[in-house]
């Protein structure tokens, strides 16, 4: 039986390859549902520290979901495409979204629809050259269901998100880029190093501080200033009795290089 998600875990970076390039990485319910599988896994696996997503095959990370799957579900009625499609979609999204170690997308190929919204959706995103990306499920007749009409406006301010929103054209990774969606573009052959890089820059701090950016981040983003800074408070609090920080401390004042353990 076809794995739909693959994983490989090279030390302390699992790299999960999103796994039906036959039909350009769709997303189809069965693949969504491994994903958040190997994501529970890899929460709860101490030595894995960070995570890269990408696609198989060199034509798509993915072309968004499957849109006969998807089909059928409309067709059973519309509490039957929200629960199957929409409820599973956004609870991905969401998932990626807060996960509490680092989740690099490596944008490989087309990034479409559900594609483009896991690109929105988790903390990083290396392009290759060769990557294109685009919200086409306007030509379908509907509105995006994986949160893109929320995050992408965020991300690349109103105007912007609204007018990819609304033509569903295709956009180069050089856009990408300019509107914040990707943090780097990189020559097609050096997409994975490049994610790998970036995972090792992020790695040599402490994973107690790595995750609580993160989660000060993506709590406080949507709220007032004020209610911000009362999460970035609560992040400090969780640390300020660790191990970490005072090691971090200590090798400051002593001009050494830290040695965090992750307590």
């Amino acid at each position: 039986m076809t794995e739909f998600v693959t994983m490989r875990v090279d030390r302390d970076v699992a790299l999960l390859t999103l796994n039906r390039p036959d039909q350009l990485n769709a997303m189809n319910y069965a693949l969504i549902d491994r994903l958040m599988a190997l994501l529970d896994q890899i929460e709860l696996t101490d030595h894995i520290r960070a995570m890269i997503l990408t696609g198989a095959g060199e034509q798509a990370f993915s072309a968004g979901a499957d849109i006969p799957e998807f089909r059928d579900s409309v067709k059973r009625g519309t509490q039957e495409a929200l629960r199957q499609f929409v409820r599973r979609g956004q609870a991905m999204t969401a998932r990626l979204e807060a996960f509490p170690k680092p989740v690099i997308a490596a944008i490989n190929g087309l990034a479409y629809g559900g594609g483009c919204e896991i690109a929105e959706a988790v903390h990083l995103a290396v392009a290759s050259e060769q990557a294109t990306f685009a919200k086409p499920e306007i030509r379908l007749g509907m509105p995006p269901t994986f949160g893109g009409t929320q995050r992408l406006p965020r991300l690349a301010g109103r105007k912007r998100g609204l007018e990819l929103l609304l033509t569903g054209d295709s956009f180069s990774p050089a856009h990408a880029l300019q509107i914040g969606l990707v943090n780097k573009v990189v020559p097609h052959h050096r997409l994975l190093s490049a994610a790998h890089d970036l995972a090792q820059r992020i790695l040599r701090h402490s994973p107690l501080a790595v995750t609580g950016v993160i989660t000060a981040v993506t709590r406080g983003i949507n709220l007032s200033i004020g209610e911000g800074l009362e999460v970035e408070c609560e992040q400090f609090a969780r640390m300020a009795p660790t191990h970490d920080l005072g090691e971090g401390l200590d090798a400051w004042v002593d001009r050494r290089v830290p040695v965090f353990e992750g307590r």
